[in-house]
């Protein structure tokens, strides 16, 4: 899963990106509202964490922006303010859960868990591909009952190919998605390393490779 964290305080941002990171979450961070705005437009973000007090454009603007443009990923919002009016107008605007700092970080990963679990309603917890199983909810892979560790590029490679089974992802929608950012050109072969490692360690046959085109997981 792809978490994008909005917050200025960077010893803050730091400490909560390193975090999730341990909880096997793909973080990427921005350090002010415009360039926030341009990832959470651009990227494919399973989840936002947004700060309200952020130079150059606030939360709010940022959380009303992208409910008008149709973006639906749960959107958590961290702020020092405690008025309720002002976490009504959060609320109003299109957040889907609020947090007030400091908070403790246990907390902010069961309220991740708890939007994303919300947003998954629609959509199978568990996954399943040939003998291989993924549980969403704990992120527990499987393959023929034996659970495979991975790491947390390998996990959300992984989930994002058995999301979309039977389409073939090319390596720019991948970047985008796995690793927040598409230039082909900064990371040319950073998803055919990835695929390999967990060919590795779920077999060669896993992942088939449709030349010219992109990566699909086998069914």
């Amino acid at each position: 899963m792809h978490i994008l964290l909005i917050e200025d305080h960077e010893t803050v941002a730091s400490n909560i990106k390193k975090f999730l990171e341990l909880q096997q979450f793909v973080v990427s961070v921005a350090h002010n509202g415009s360039d926030g705005l341009e990832m959470a437009m651009t990227q494919g973000v399973d989840l936002l964490i947004l700060d309200i007090n952020l130079p150059g454009m606030d939360g709010y603007t940022i959380c009303s922006m992208l409910r008008n443009s149709g973006k639906k990923m749960p959107i958590l919002m961290l702020t020092a303010r405690s008025k309720q009016a002002e976490m009504v107008e959060g609320l109003n605007l299109g957040a889907d859960d609020y947090l007030v700092k400091p908070f403790d970080l246990e907390v902010l990963l069961a309220r991740v868990r708890a939007l994303l679990r919300r947003q998954s309603t629609e959509k199978a917890p568990i996954l399943k591909a040939g003998k291989l199983t993924l549980d969403t909810n704990t992120q527990e892979v499987l393959k023929s009952s034996k659970k495979i560790n991975l790491s947390p590029k390998e996990y959300a490679l992984l989930a994002y190919l058995m999301h979309h089974k039977g389409i073939v992802l090319e390596r720019p929608r991948i970047l985008e998605h796995v690793w927040g950012n598409s230039d082909s050109l900064m990371f040319s072969n950073t998803v055919d390393v990835h695929i390999n490692f967990l060919r590795r360690k779920l077999g060669s046959d896993a992942i088939i490779t449709v030349p010219g085109k992109g990566y699909r997981i086998a069914e």
